[in-house]
């Protein structure tokens, strides 16, 4: 029988470390003055709120692989995925994370679980966006499916800010669309063409911006992706939830569609080992996560120099889909 897998992405707004943590002093480099008055209660809020949204995906079932970034270090995520594993008794989630080197130090991590994927050490690569300073790093885990023990690539995205204006600082993302697309090529050409391909993360563009049309390969025509045998294209399954102004991350009350899946072209097709089921793209809004008004906008935690809002979880709504493997 055919396994199903439910897959989520979310932008968990800085999930930090306790001020002074033993375990890295990383944060306290990187940010500085931000991270003075993060307690340790403050902290367990956060993540008990995030853990509280997590926990209600597929249909309460929690998902079987789930992507973050803006995390610190592993022992957040780590806290995070015990949370789960304790409000899910059926679950068995572990934590694979990538100590990136990033200026504010933030990183990606992949939770997901165990009795369907395994991550061996050999297959996880941090993939480095080449500019002057130090900057966020692609994730790429090469996972295992259990039982069938086919290799499913997934790469895990929090591209360079918009920090500095968009224009200005667009051709980091660029290079990091020409680094994912590299990847994805060589993930194919190292473990065979058959090689399902999943690209998930926070992109800081949107999907019409150069970054992912013209460095990434991504498009929104899956025919482009199915029928294209010499450029490994990326089908962008975001756009008919953002092309009607819907968004996952919000400023001055416009909507943007930063957060993403992309399938390669073995993800696509309706026979493929590991697809994509159509129409199972969301956007998440689980009930009192957005603001009121004509603009329900993520409700942000708060943290690292701004005002905490106990009532709020992070600035990015998470987004989920489904994947299916064939028997």
């Amino acid at each position: 029988m055919p396994t199903r897998y439910s897959v989520a992405w979310w932008n968990v707004e800085n999930l930090f470390d306790e001020e002074n943590a033993p375990r890295s002093d990383k944060l306290k480099r990187a940010i500085g003055k931000q991270v003075v008055g993060w307690t340790p209660a403050l902290r367990d809020q956060k993540i008990a709120k995030l853990a509280s949204v997590i926990r209600q995906l597929n249909g309460g079932l929690g998902p079987d692989l789930m992507g973050i970034c803006e995390i610190e270090n592993r022992a957040v995520v780590q806290a995070l995925a015990d949370q789960l594993n304790q409000a899910l008794p059926g679950r068995s989630y572990r934590v694979v994370h990538a100590d990136t080197r990033d200026e504010r130090g933030i990183d990606v991590a992949f939770i997901y679980e165990w009795k369907m994927l395994r991550a061996p050490v050999n297959e996880r690569f941090q993939h480095v966006v080449m500019r002057r300073t130090a900057t966020r790093e692609i994730f790429q885990v090469n996972f295992t499916t259990r039982p069938k023990g086919r290799t499913w690539t997934v790469l895990g995205n929090h591209w360079p800010s918009r920090r500095g204006g968009a224009s200005e600082s667009a051709g980091y993302r660029m290079i990091a669309g020409e680094t994912l697309s590299y990847f994805h090529q060589r993930a194919m050409e190292v473990h065979g063409e058959e090689t399902p391909v999943l690209a998930m993360g926070d992109f800081d563009d949107e999907p019409f911006d150069l970054s992912l049309v013209q460095h990434a390969l991504s498009t929104g025509q899956r025919t482009k992706v199915v029928g294209t045998a010499s450029v490994p294209r990326l089908w962008n399954l975001m756009w008919p939830l953002l092309g009607g102004g819907d968004g996952t991350f919000f400023f001055d009350n416009f909507a943007f569609g930063f957060d993403q899946f992309l399938v390669n072209k073995k993800m696509a097709l309706a026979d493929g080992p590991i697809r994509f089921v159509p129409g199972s793209v969301q956007i998440v809004r689980l009930s009192g996560m957005a603001s009121a008004g004509d603009y329900p906008s993520p409700i942000p935690f708060g943290g690292m120099g701004k005002p905490v809002n106990p009532a709020g979880f992070s600035d990015h709504f998470p987004i989920t889909m489904e994947v299916l493997e064939a028997d």
